[in-house]
């Protein structure tokens, strides 16, 4: 069962990079920060999986911020007015397989419980840390939420990079502490890709006012 679990997790973060390099390549190419739709798509796939793997791992950390984010995105897709374009299939899936999965973590079995996962002996210290990293990591999509409520349209701005850069970080320790192979690949990348497009969205907010009066800044 911990071969499945590795795999999942595995699976999981590669679909998770896939989009973090799809967003990255495309605000390169625009030298600005873009979130293409297909960003939240996989991401939703992503956290599904994600969720499962916290499951197998008995992991409350994993388990509980892959839910939220999971909800998140799904609002996203709301939000871009992608949704209701997914088969209808499709979106009654995305809500039935996680509740089902919860019902069954709930009732338990021989690979995974909830009773087990409460019964875990994760050194408090560690679950303080973990638990820190991820609240960080989750304010940074309830921020984004609320920004993009108000806009009304999905957006990333400059403070949601920075919450994903400082929650990242504290999430790679977590990993490495409690020697979890998936989140170190998972947030080993992904700060890097933070900490890319807190760049390129400080150039942007540079260049903005120098556009606006008819002037390009040099560099």
């Amino acid at each position: 069962m911990e071969t499945l679990a590795l795999a999942i997790g595995l699976v999981s973060q590669l679909l998770f990079s896939s989009r973090i390099v799809l967003q990255w390549v495309q605000s390169e190419r625009a030298r600005r920060v873009l979130v293409p739709t297909l960003f939240w798509q996989i991401s939703l796939i992503s956290s599904f999986l994600m969720i499962i793997y916290g499951m197998l791992r008995h992991d409350p950390i994993i388990l509980a911020a892959q839910l939220i984010s999971y909800a998140i995105y799904i609002r996203n897709l709301q939000l871009l007015g992608e949704w209701r374009k997914l088969n209808p299939w499709f979106r009654a899936a995305a809500y039935g397989f996680p509740l089902a999965m919860l019902a069954w973590f709930g009732a338990g079995n021989q690979h995974f419980s909830l009773r087990a996962m409460l019964g875990s002996r994760i050194p408090a210290g560690l679950l303080v840390l973990g638990s820190v990293g991820q609240i960080i990591f989750l304010l940074r999509f309830v921020y984004q939420w609320i920004y993009s409520e108000r806009k009304g349209e999905s957006s990333l701005p400059l403070s949601f990079w920075a919450l994903s850069f400082g929650g990242s970080v504290l999430i790679l320790t977590y990993a490495i502490l409690r020697r979890d192979v998936v989140l170190i690949i998972g947030n080993v990348f992904g700060t890097v890709v933070y900490a890319r497009n807190i760049v390129l969205l400080r150039r942007e907010q540079r260049r903005a006012p120098a556009v606006a009066a008819g002037k390009e800044p040099v560099g």
